[in-house]
């Protein structure tokens, strides 16, 4: 999903580990400024002990949601050392700040397992676009959740805080298209930049290595 005309780009596959595999390493290592950025000032990480990967998402991006399955596969293989997180972009307001603001009440009411696929799925095969509080409010309580309630963690100031800090960091990462990836606050990667879906996530195992070894 590109900022500027609504494109999209995907990075996607599985991998086990911190290893590329032999398909990738065939065809030699990444290469800065080609599969991957290394950005000119370190991002914040939620813990300093651990590495990080960030990936950068939005419900409406039709790449995001193809892209989730294989994320979630690859994320299971992770070592404790690396924390995994999402983070919803907002490019402008409309519907983006009010998709940012679902998936961060998703995240404070720990629904995210139960309902964060199926939001993608009530958008993109059940042609649901999830545009306004009401019809959030109507999905959530479909899927057994106090509508009330949940309309309430949209608008609190944790939420809202939470957005302004995803705003931060997603500009921090230079982040213009979705789905990215972000590394341990030091570099960026998505299906675009490294060449293909595979390729991403086997650069970001590449990234993750480097980091390890400071």
């Amino acid at each position: 999903m590109n900022r500027r005309d609504f494109t999209t780009f995907a990075a996607a596959g599985p991998l086990a580990g911190l290893l590329l595999p032999t398909s990738v390493l065939a065809q030699g290592a990444p290469v800065e400024g080609k599969d991957y950025v290394k950005l000119s000032q370190r991002q914040p990480t939620q813990d300093p002990k651990r590495l990080e990967v960030v990936e950068f998402f939005w419900y409406g991006c039709p790449h995001c949601h193809s892209f989730e399955p294989a994320l979630e596969a690859w994320v299971k293989k992770l070592p404790p050392e690396v924390n995994f997180r999402r983070l919803p972009v907002a490019f402008r307001e409309v519907p983006f700040v009010l998709h940012q603001k679902l998936y961060f009440a998703l995240e404070a009411l720990n629904l995210v397992d139960q309902l964060h696929i199926k939001v993608f799925t009530a958008m993109h095969v059940e042609r649901n676009p999830l545009s306004t509080p009401e019809s959030i409010g109507n999905f959530v309580a479909k899927n057994g959740v106090d509508k009330a309630k949940f309309l309430d963690t949209m608008n609190s100031f944790g939420v809202q805080a939470k957005a302004k800090q995803a705003a931060a960091l997603s500009s921090g990462y230079r982040i213009d298209g979705t789905p990215a990836l972000g590394i341990d606050g030091r570099f960026t990667t998505s299906g675009s930049m490294a060449g293909s879906n595979d390729r991403a996530l086997a650069v970001t195992d590449y990234l993750l290595a480097q980091s390890r070894k400071g």
